[in-house]
């Protein structure tokens, strides 16, 4: 989309009680437009002060986070909509820590650090975790950093330690460079694969017609024995009675 949902701080999950603004972006600069949130069904907006939620500041709509702002937001312009982005909300006393993890798709080749952040703010060493197993080098440390991310790198990720449930998951999507188109179906190239033996492309009647001359030479020779077979038969000579 011509448009997209800025995040400051660029994240998914939230505590209540944190701050986060959001604001409509088109061609790298921020513009005048509405931002939107459903929930439970309801669809509502940012505005100023006694609308529906957030307050708008300077173009950008600011949230002080409740746990009952989680939802899907987005951001309307004169261009379009842009894609949906899901915040998630929780208690301090819900979860111990919470995983920083971007709140967009990554582009493939760049690099991403993923966090696990405490309820005071801090960072915390921790296990992280994709799909529920163990990824990176299996360590504690205070950030998982993934270096030219790629398509295989997607999953839902969080984090843990030896002494506390795991932080919510959330999905780390990875997209394609602009202008890159996907890798062609080997199905459909000219050449297959190397270790793949080429097959000849003759046309199917150049593979019948030596096949069919061979059998007409089998039925000739077939022919020419059942001929000498009864020639062989045939008596030398013929007696005469008077």
């Amino acid at each position: 989309p011509p448009v997209s949902l800025n995040l400051s701080p660029n994240r998914l999950q939230f505590f209540s009680g944190d701050s986060v603004s959001l604001s409509c972006v088109e061609g790298g600069q921020t513009v005048d437009g509405t931002v939107r949130r459903t929930r439970g069904g309801t669809t509502d907006r940012c505005g100023p002060a006694g609308s529906d939620f957030g307050l708008f500041q300077d173009s950008s709509c600011v949230l002080d986070l409740l746990s009952s702002y989680t939802g899907l937001y987005w951001c309307e312009t004169s261009s379009g909509r842009s894609d949906r982005v899901q915040i998630s909300v929780f208690h301090r006393e819900e979860f111990p820590f919470i995983l920083e993890i971007p709140a967009h798709p990554v582009t493939a080749g760049s690099d991403v650090t993923l966090r696990c952040r405490n309820k005071d703010g801090s960072l915390r060493a921790a296990y992280f975790l994709k799909n529920n197993a163990a990824t990176g080098d299996g360590l504690k440390v205070q950030e998982l950093s993934i270096r030219a991310v790629q398509r295989s790198d997607e999953g839902l990720y969080s984090c843990s330690t030896d002494v506390s449930e795991p932080s919510p998951q959330s999905w780390l999507r990875v997209r394609e460079p602009t202008g890159t188109s996907a890798p062609p179906s080997t199905t459909s190239g000219t050449s297959p694969p190397p270790d793949v033996p080429s097959l000849p492309t003759h046309p199917a009647s150049s593979v019948l017609a030596p096949a069919a001359l061979g059998l007409v030479v089998v039925l000739v020779l077939v022919l020419v024995l059942v001929g000498l077979l009864q020639l062989c038969k045939k008596p030398t000579g013929l007696k005469v009675y008077s």
